[in-house]
């Protein structure tokens, strides 16, 4: 699809992360434009496989063109990547040799206006939905929850310090009419924070990223999904996470800590009762980080963090 760019983060880290198999099946959950699976396949064997999935019709168009000289070695499905067991199983793979998910928005969905998800396109409507069929936008989520469901929002996804009086501007404003655009939104943020704390930059760029967040429900399930998408992973198969804001990370990295124990019994306990069995050996003990030279070329970089995991069992 014409116009969808978007640079694929650490992509060498990933690669060498994944540990390319020749003739492995691999899993792409968030494909977007197709960056990071078109090096899988590109460094796998000829009978090599990849399975991806996407909310995104655009990401997904943007992908099957990009990978359309691998002819049928990849199929890409519409559908969340923390619905990957039912996808695997309709492609009819029972186990993967790696698997990665990029929870990273990609330049297109930042810099089409259509599409709501930044502050800087004043006109936008208030979308940010990911899948543009679903019902539920940013539109709905600011003129119909409370006050304090914003408010938690805000400070639980975005971090944001003034998230109280943040939510109470927007159940204020909305009461005269009802908010439509992200101009709207982005003025009722900046004239909710004090002048001395608009030194770092944009001041709506939290709430942004927070609003976007809850309306794809992009946390829920996280941490189940990992634990899941492990144990779908062969021996030796690797599972390679960039997140891009501290909930995401935080959530993979205790999912990690949990497959890494042996046992999770109360240390009170003269022996082990629960049974568990270290599933993985972390390979990044500390996150994988953009060098320098990305982060200058790649301003969406700067965020992320690279974990890598693999299975050993």
């Amino acid at each position: 699809m014409k116009g969808f760019a978007h640079i694929p983060v650490m992509l060498e880290e990933c690669m060498e992360g994944l540990n390319i198999k020749g003739s492995g099946i691999y899993y792409d959950g968030t494909v977007g434009g197709g960056g990071h699976s078109y090096e899988i396949l590109r460094r796998s064997a000829p009978d090599g496989r990849l399975i991806a999935t996407d909310l995104d019709d655009d990401a997904i168009s943007a992908a099957t063109e990009r990978l359309s000289g691998f002819g049928d070695r990849f199929k890409i499905y519409k559908s969340d990547y923390k619905s990957f067991e039912q996808v695997l199983d309709k492609a009819g793979v029972e186990k993967l040799d790696g698997a990665i998910l990029d929870f990273g928005v990609s330049s297109y969905q930042l810099d089409c206006g259509e599409r709501g998800f930044s502050y800087m396109k004043p006109d936008a409507p208030l979308d940010m939905r990911m899948d543009r069929t679903a019902a539920f936008s940013a539109e709905d989520l600011l003129n119909e929850y409370s006050k304090s469901e914003i408010e938690k929002i805000l400070k639980v996804y975005g971090e944001e310090k003034f998230a109280s009086t943040i939510a109470y501007n927007i159940v204020k404003a909305r009461e005269k009419k009802r908010l439509k655009t992200c101009g709207e939104l982005t003025g009722i943020i900046e004239s909710s924070i004090p002048a001395k704390f608009k030194q770092n930059g944009p001041c709506a760029r939290k709430s942004f990223q927070a609003i976007r967040i809850a309306v794809n429900g992009e946390l829920d399930g996280l941490y189940d999904c990992v634990i899941s998408l492990v144990s779908r992973l062969k021996k030796g198969g690797r599972l390679a996470i960039l997140t891009f804001h501290s909930l995401e990370d935080r959530i993979v990295k205790q999912a990690f800590k949990y497959l890494e124990s042996d046992c999770i019994c109360d240390k009170s306990l003269p022996v082990c009762v629960c049974g568990k069995k270290k599933e993985i050996e972390i390979i990044t003990k500390k996150p994988i980080t953009a060098t320098k030279n990305e982060s200058d070329i790649n301003s969406r970089s700067k965020c992320a963090k690279l974990r890598i995991a693999e299975k050993n069992i």
